[in-house]
């Protein structure tokens, strides 16, 4: 996992800040914000910190539902979902790359679901990434 770029900023990122901090990957966030919205998968996001020692990440929400969290590092961006039990389930029976699909399997379990936690530096991880979102928003 990448280290968050903005630990310890006692206000959201700017978007010139978000550009600097995820530099070449800043075209694979917001192409997958677009996706998200495109696809009606998600219809707002919202900058969150829960901790400054943790820094800031974007929650992204279909109505009142996460679907996704985003959280910005140096050259990347960290990717969090957390899957219900049939999602988990409709995940690993998708077409997934293989390394989506390992780091399903030893990802770690938590009351409220699945933690899937996955490093985004390019474009190239995004047709996984939206196939995720589409299985967590509809189970």
């Amino acid at each position: 996992m990448l280290e968050n770029a903005f630990i310890n900023r006692p206000t959201p990122p700017a978007d010139g800040d978000l550009a600097a901090a995820l530099g070449p990957a800043r075209a694979a966030w917001d192409e997958f914000l677009a996706t998200l919205a495109r696809d009606q998968l998600a219809d707002r996001h919202e900058w969150k910190c829960h901790s400054p020692k943790w820094g800031w990440s974007l929650r992204v929400c279909r109505k009142q539902r996460t679907i996704v969290w985003l959280s910005p590092g140096r050259g990347g961006f960290n990717v969090a979902f957390i899957l219900g039990a049939k999602a988990v389930a409709a995940a690993r029976a998708a077409r997934l790359p293989a390394s989506v699909s390992s780091a399903l399997a030893i990802a770690p379990k938590y009351p409220e679901g699945t933690g899937l936690r996955l490093v985004v530096k390019s474009v190239r991880s995004l047709p996984a990434l939206r196939r995720l979102a589409a299985i967590k928003a509809a189970n």
